[in-house]
């Protein structure tokens, strides 16, 4: 089998990338090592940058996020029993939008399917071949069958454990990396939110953060123990966890209830450069990873998408190589961008164990300082409804 680009990831950023250069009749691929329900079962974040939402329009994929989504023009962030408000659209002219991630996924699968898109799901034993020179190809193996793509050019949408990063021999890149000590325990219930915007929250017993799906499904999470398993959490703790870290008035009206998911997520940075090498190129979680405080990870992998995007279509259409040589570049600027903003965002809201008296004091200024001053609420305002591709 050939193609133009083979994508390796049938996760969003794997398939935006598929439907836009479908847009432009650019052929790919898309290899998925498990099965579609798996993909649509995982649970992750629901705030979309501006950007992401235009390279959704621009997909043809966006008719049931704005039916469906729910503009943000601002966001809650309390520390004890104080709570202020950080106004995006008076800051920026612009708000977030909030619309799962599952969502995002389940709308381009209809779309690469109603387009007749190639999808090869369970493909298992990926390997990577001459990715630095003019002819790389990957083979795989579906139900016991070995199969071989060649292509023109390869794009890593496969995360952090995928094979695309490890194909990049060790002495051509170089890797960042900061481990948090400590993890997210979230919860999905289906429960009205607690707040229409979202509440984070600094509290001296750990984050939380009160967020939602839409007007019925909510998802909440507090900071935990690395050695924490979700099991060694019962609802009733949860709920009475959560309660304890926001604000008297915002518990009260807290409507809980059984979760319908639960899961503990650790926190790291991590980042690796360069992001091409020859013809491959790595996307999203495959090459950085960001702390889910500010809901970056999909964003981040979207304007990945849109730098390899638009230099693919530079090199078909133009026969120009301007654009997929400057991807890894461009790409990491923003990246590293991204990667300030969450690690800024997590340290102004976590406890953290090695934390002394000075340290508290000078993490509660810092808070306090972003209460009362308009440019730090307008430079927290631009990272988070996304800086420019």
């Amino acid at each position: 089998m050939k193609t133009q680009v083979a994508i390796i990831g049938g996760g969003p950023s794997g398939l935006l990338l598929s439907q836009l250069l479908h847009t432009r009749g650019i052929d790919s691929v898309v290899l998925e090592r498990k099965t579609k329900d798996y993909v649509l079962g995982r649970i992750r974040a629901g705030v979309l940058e501006q950007g992401l939402v235009r390279l959704l329009e621009e997909a043809g994929c966006a008719t049931r996020l704005h039916a469906e989504g729910i503009a943000h023009d601002g966001t809650l962030i309390s520390y004890g029993e104080e709570m202020f408000r950080v106004n995006f659209t008076e800051h920026t002219g612009k708000p977030v939008m909030v619309y799962g991630q599952t969502e995002v996924t389940r709308d381009l699968y209809e779309a690469r399917e109603k387009a007749g898109g190639k999808i090869e799901f369970n493909a298992e034993d990926v390997v990577i071949h001459d990715g630095d020179t003019d002819a790389p190809y990957v083979t795989y193996v579906v139900e016991g069958q070995k199969r071989r793509l060649a292509c023109d050019f390869i794009a890593g949408c496969d995360g952090f454990h995928g094979v695309s990063r490890q194909a990049i021999p060790l002495e051509v890149r170089r890797e960042y990396e900061k481990v948090y000590p400590f993890g997210w325990l979230g919860i999905l219930s289906k429960t009205p939110p607690v707040n229409h915007e979202l509440i984070y929250a600094n509290s001296p017993r750990g984050f939380a953060l009160c967020s939602m799906r839409n007007e019925n499904l909510s998802r909440y999470y507090i900071q935990c123990s690395l050695s924490d398993k979700p099991e060694d959490w019962t609802d009733e703790a949860f709920w009475q966890e959560l309660k304890r870290r926001i604000p008297a008035e915002q518990a009260a009206k807290l409507v809980t209830g059984p979760s319908i998911e639960k899961s503990i997520a650790p926190l790291r940075s991590f980042v690796t450069e360069p992001m091409r090498w020859g013809r491959l190129f790595l996307c999203g979680d495959a090459a950085h990873i960001v702390p889910p405080t500010g809901a970056k990870g999909l964003n981040t992998a979207a304007s990945d998408v849109n730098y390899l995007y638009n230099g693919l279509c530079d090199f078909y259409e133009n026969n120009s190589t301007d654009g997929i040589d400057a991807y890894s570049q461009k790409a990491l600027a923003r990246v590293w961008k991204t990667e300030r903003f969450s690690w800024w965002f997590s340290s102004l809201m976590h406890t953290y164990p090695d934390q002394s008296a000075f340290d508290l004091k000078m993490q509660t200024a810092e808070i306090e300082f972003l209460r009362t001053n308009k440019a730090a609420q307008q430079a927290m305002a631009e990272n988070y409804v996304g800086l420019p591709y």
